[in-house]
């Protein structure tokens, strides 16, 4: 198994955001990304809806019409989808309704949710996902609520579709779907062209909108301006308008009876201002016409097998060249854990001399959970031969394909890649096997020396960190002699800013969670001592840097956004599945450097995975599930 590889970072000039702002234009449309909801519900929503979705006397109203209509009881299942930050989530929960769960797309919006019910003490789940891919399983709730116009966002009505029929499958027999939506007759007659106003005495905004080509859409264009900062914000989203019968007939496309249009709900705003969609809007119930589902169908995958390091081997990276009694608590820790997922049957495969022979026995398997990280016969330079192995005999399996770990492994392809994608690196300089002689130094000290090929920090300690053209000449020798004269070396400024993780687990673009990003706590180390969390931090117990802690990141919001930003492009870019860890730092002037990728990351119950979903409010058994889930899920769509 891999400890933790949480490196050294390095530095560089911070680049100001500027902002695209257009002037007139005549075809609003024509600007409406297909994804526009991806990045239009952060802090810029909460500021222009705020006088509706921050009013907590709308919100109590709203949840009385709900609950009269529905008349749930205190213990039932309640689903509230797309439920931004858990306004109405909260407040149920605040009248004593005990299984509720919200979800929504935005990781700003949860991450809020999380915070309020935190601090509050509730007992609510918020999960951040995609409602066209639903990570329930079938029957699960009483009630599925889709509240706030949250629902005709995607640019095509089938899109809208595939959200009802998962709302359909995720309910009980019976179960009822209560949608609060604009009502698009009376928006499309009535809406505003142009309107402003004053969010706040630093803030105000300006709208356009019009009807789309077909009428079927509503576009609006936001110019968010700061008394001070200028334009912050030029944004351009588009709502489907639905009528009372045209949403009633997609419910019953997709099974629904009893189909009807409760009420008509009307907001009032305390700014007195445009309420745009919000201002007019129906509510309709529809029953779930179902059956149980049965045993059978419901549990799908049953049977999964665990391929893991050999601990008969030899493995390099490890201090004494062995698995020792902490790597055998650390897999101790990995069987407790799995053997809580009642749905599932685990067996473990760890004879790396059987592997080959083993094929057709595996191939049985409904899945392979793949943590053998440690690569096949325990090289990490044969990580991606496990994989591999499985590809070639057509067994599903979690985490990267041999081709993304590959690429991943290369520090200095990745590097590439990121730059072509305009994501910044630190300086460096790549030193080939036949550099015999040091090369010219075109990057300040200090600067950092990794082997270009490395896992688990292997080779990077405390004296990788140098200050001089002796100590750097000292460390690319050590680096040599320890993995040989033929493999390259990288040597990068080294940061001095915040050592910073992001942790994913999903499936990007559709469906995935972004854990909670952490930092590295380097306040227990010694002052004299670079602040890396190397090899000595992670195998050495009686080392300083073994002190080192992980906490929730303290970054600016816009920095957050970057970082997540940037990591599901990679995610996509590299082809990681499933999960994957990203490591970064901060330079001086605070700007967020990649260092590396880590498809398959570390999966120990103490890794910096584990203490993300750890803030997160998930068990190490959870995060478990969570990755098994990712894999099923993205194996269903193939």
């Amino acid at each position: 198994m891999k400890k933790e590889k949480h490196k050294p970072h390095n530095h560089n000039p911070k680049k100001k955001n500027i902002i695209e702002v257009l002037g007139p234009v005549e075809d609003l449309e024509s600007y409406v990304k297909a994804d526009w909801w991806r990045h239009l519900f952060n802090a810029n929503y909460l500021r222009t809806d705020g006088d509706v979705v921050s009013d907590e006397s709308i919100t109590s109203n709203e949840i009385d019409m709900f609950l009269e209509i529905l008349s749930p009881g205190k213990s039932d299942c309640i689903l509230d989808l797309c439920c931004g930050q858990g306004r109405h989530t909260i407040e149920l929960a605040k009248r004593g309704y005990t299984n509720i769960v919200g979800m929504d797309r935005s990781h700003y919006l949860i991450n809020k949710a999380r915070t309020i019910k935190t601090s509050e003490g509730l007992n609510i789940t918020f999960k951040e996902g995609d409602a066209r891919k639903l990570p329930f399983p079938r029957d699960k709730f009483d009630y599925v609520l889709i509240l706030g116009n949250s629902f005709g966002y995607f640019e095509t009505m089938n899109d809208d579709y595939r959200v009802l029929n998962e709302v359909m499958r995720v309910l009980k027999p019976d179960g009822k779907v209560l949608i609060d939506i604009t009502d698009g007759s009376y928006m499309k007659s009535n809406f505003e062209p142009r309107s402003w106003e004053w969010i706040d005495k630093n803030y105000f905004v300006c709208r356009e909108r019009s009807l789309s080509k077909d009428d079927q859409r509503l576009i609006s264009r936001e110019v968010i301006t700061h008394t001070k900062k200028g334009v912050i914000a030029d944004q351009f989203y588009a709502e489907r308008l639905y009528t009372a019968e045209s949403i009633r007939e997609l419910l019953d496309r997709c099974g629904f009876i009893d189909i009807e249009m409760e009420k008509e709900l009307f907001t009032n705003s305390q700014r007195n201002q445009d309420l745009g969609m919000m201002g007019r809007r129906l509510i309709l119930v529809g029953s779930a016409d179902k059956v149980w589902t049965s045993v059978k169908e419901m549990t799908s995958v049953q049977n999964i097998a665990v391929m893991m390091g050999d601990p008969r081997k030899t493995d390099i990276i490890k201090p004494n060249n062995t698995f020792d009694e902490d790597d055998m608590y650390t897999i101790n820790e990995l069987k407790k854990a799995l053997g809580k997922l009642k749905d599932y049957k685990f067996t473990y495969f760890d004879n790396h001399n059987m592997f080959i022979p083993e094929l057709s026995k595996i191939k049985k398997f409904d899945l392979v959970f793949n943590l053998c990280d440690e690569g096949f016969n325990n090289e990490a330079t044969k990580e991606l031969h496990v994989p591999a192995l499985l590809e070639m005999a057509q067994i599903p399996y979690t985490g990267g394909t041999p081709q993304c770990l590959s690429y991943c492994y290369d520090k200095s392809l990745v590097r590439g890649i990121a730059e072509e994608m305009d994501i910044p690196v630190p300086k460096a300089i790549f030193i080939k096997p036949e550099d015999t002689n040091f090369i010219e130094l075109t990057i300040s000290f200090p600067v950092i020396v990794k082997p270009n090929f490395g896992d688990s920090s292997f080779g990077i300690t405390q004296d990788c960190v140098c200050y001089n053209i002796q100590a750097l000449e000292n460390a690319i020798n050590i680096i040599r002699e320890k993995f040989g004269y033929q493999h390259p070396i990288l040597v990068e400024e080294f940061l001095v800013g915040k050592d910073i993780s992001v942790g994913i687990i999903g499936n990007p673009p559709n469906s995935y969670t972004v854990l909670p990003i952490i930092e590295e706590d380097y306040s227990s180390l010694p002052p004299e001592l670079p602040q890396i969390c190397g090899y000595e931090a992670k195998w050495q117990p009686d080392s300083p840097y073994w002190k080192i802690k992980s906490i929730p990141a303290d970054i600016p919001t816009d920095t957050e956004r970057f970082l997540i930003a940037s990591c599901i492009k990679l995610f996509e870019r590299l082809s990681c599945r499933d999960y994957a860890r990203f490591d970064w730092r901060l330079d001086y002037h605070k700007t967020p450097r990649l260092l590396e990728v880590n498809p398959n990351p570390g999966w120990c119950w103490d890794g910096h995975l584990a203490k993300m979903s750890k803030f997160a409010g998930l068990s190490y058994s959870e995060m478990l599930n969570k990755i098994i889930e990712a894999a099923r899920e993205r194996l269903s769509t193939v």
